[in-house]
C-alpha cells in the first residue's frame, strides 16, 4: 500500500524521521543478531531491498537524492552492486545522465568496472549507495573511480546508519542518518550471550 507522501506528482521533501518512518512501516528495519556486510555484528539490520522492489519508493528517494546534488553538473552516477545498481539507474534518470556500476573484482576487496563500462579523465561523478556502516564499498568505488581520474563530485546515501562517524574526504549527503551499535565478532555481547547470528548482505566472508 502506498504511503501518504508517495501520491502522483506531490514533491514533498520527506524529513530525517519521515525517511526513517518509511524503514519502520515497510518492515526493512530488522532486529536481533546479524552479521553485516562489512563483517561487524548488530543488532539492528536494515533489509534494503524491502524498498528498493517497489519502484513508487525508489523513484521518490532517489529523486530527493538527485535534488540534493542538481547544481553539481553531474555527467555520470556510479553505484556499487547491487542495490547500489537500481539507485544510480533513478538518480541518473532524474539528473538526465547516464549510469554504471561497479561489480566485486575476484579477490573481493576491490571494485572494477565490466560490460564495457570506464570514465572518461575528468568526468564529474556521483557515487551513490543504499546503507553506509563502515563505508567499504563505497571506499571501493571511489578507488575505481580515481583510478579513471574521474571528479568526484559527492557521495549520495539513502541511510547512513553510522550516524556520521563514518567520512570521506567527498561532500556525503545523506537522506536519513542513524547510530546504529556494530561491534566487532570478537566484542559483540550478542555473541557472549549465544545469539544466534544471522549473516545479512551480498559479500563472501
Amino acid at each position: 500500500m502506498l504511503s501518504h507522501w508517495q501520491h502522483e506528482g506531490e514533491e514533498k521533501k520527506m524529513t530525517n524521521e519521515e525517511v526513517m518512518q518509511l524503514f519502520y512501516d515497510s518492515g526493512a528495519m530488522l532486529k536481533g543478531h546479524f552479521k553485516l556486510t562489512s563483517g561487524r555484528h548488530s543488532d539492528v539490520y536494515f533489509e534494503k531491498f524491502t524498498i528498493l522492489r517497489q519502484p513508487p519508493y525508489v523513484e521518490k528517494l532517489c529523486r530527493m537524492m538527485a535534488d540534493l546534488f542538481g547544481a553539481d553538473k553531474i555527467e555520470l552516477v556510479v553505484g556499487p552492486t547491487t542495490g547500489g545498481v537500481l539507485i544510480a539507474y533513478e538518480v541518473a534518470k532524474q539528473l538526465g545522465v547516464d549510469s554504471i556500476y561497479a561489480e566485486a573484482g575476484e579477490d573481493g576487496k576491490t571494485r572494477i568496472f565490466k560490460r564495457g563500462f570506464a570514465i572518461d579523465p575528468g568526468t564529474r561523478v556521483l557515487i551513490v549507495d543504499d546503507i553506509l556502516t563502515t563505508g567499504r564499498s563505497v571506499r571501493e568505488v571511489i578507488d575505481l573511480c580515481n583510478s579513471y581520474k574521474a571528479d568526484i563530485v559527492g557521495l549520495g546515501l539513502l541511510l547512513d546508519r553510522s550516524g556520521g562517524t563514518t567520512t570521506f574526504d567527498y561532500p556525503l549527503k545523506s537522506l536519513a542518518t542513524i547510530a546504529a551499535d556494530s561491534w566487532e565478532p570478537s566484542e559483540c555481547p550478542l555473541c557472549a550471550n549465544n545469539t544466534p547470528i544471522t549473516q545479512r548482505g551480498s559479500r563472501k566472508f
